[in-house]
C-alpha cells in the first residue's frame, strides 16, 4: 500500500491503495465517481475514457503508480456540474445515447477531439472515435453530436 495524491476534477484526493490499482477502480470504488464505466477491462472499448493532462486515456488499464499529483485528471463528472458542457448538450440534441453505457467514454473522447481539432471532418471524427465501441450501434448519432458541438464551438 502506498499513499498517493491525485488531482481529479480540480480537487485533490489522497488514496492509500496498492500501486497497481487502476485509476478506474479508484474513481468508481474509492471516490464514488461512477460516471466512468467499466467495459472490457483491457483498454479496448473506451467506456472508461478520462482525460489525463487533456489526453484521452483508458482508466481501466492505467495503474495509479503511473500518475503523479501534478497531472490533471478529468472525468465525465468534471466536464460540468449540470450537463452544460457543449458536447454534453450536443449529445442530447442529437439523441446520441441509447443504453448510455458507453456514452461517458464517447463524450470524453469527443471532447478531446474537439480540443485538438475544433472543426473536424466526418472522416476525422470517425477516425478519432474509432477505438470507442458502442454496443447499441449509435455511431451515426455520435458523429452527428460531434458535428453539432463543433458548429456551436465556432
Amino acid at each position: 500500500m502506498a499513499s498517493q495524491s491525485l488531482n481529479i476534477n480540480n480537487k485533490t484526493y489522497v488514496v492509500d491503495l496498492n500501486e497497481d490499482t487502476s485509476l478506474l477502480w479508484v474513481l468508481r470504488e474509492h471516490l464514488g465517481l461512477t460516471g466512468t464505466k467499466y467495459g472490457c477491462g483491457i483498454a479496448l472499448c473506451g467506456s472508461c475514457t478520462v482525460h489525463v493532462d487533456g489526453q484521452p486515456m483508458r482508466s481501466c488499464a492505467l495503474p495509479i503508480s503511473g500518475l503523479n499529483k501534478n497531472q490533471k485528471i478529468i472525468t465525465i463528472e468534471g466536464l460540468s456540474d449540470d450537463g452544460s458542457h457543449p458536447v454534453q448538450k450536443a449529445w442530447i440534441e442529437a439523441q446520441a445515447p441509447q443504453c448510455g453505457y458507453c456514452q461517458s467514454g464517447q463524450i470524453m473522447q469527443a471532447v478531446a477531439l474537439l480540443a485538438e481539432n475544433p472543426n473536424p471532418t466526418k472522416e476525422e471524427i470517425k477516425a478519432y472515435m474509432n477505438g470507442n465501441l458502442c454496443r447499441c450501434g449509435t455511431y451515426l448519432r455520435i458523429v452527428k453530436a460531434i458535428e453539432i458541438a463543433a458548429k456551436k464551438h465556432q
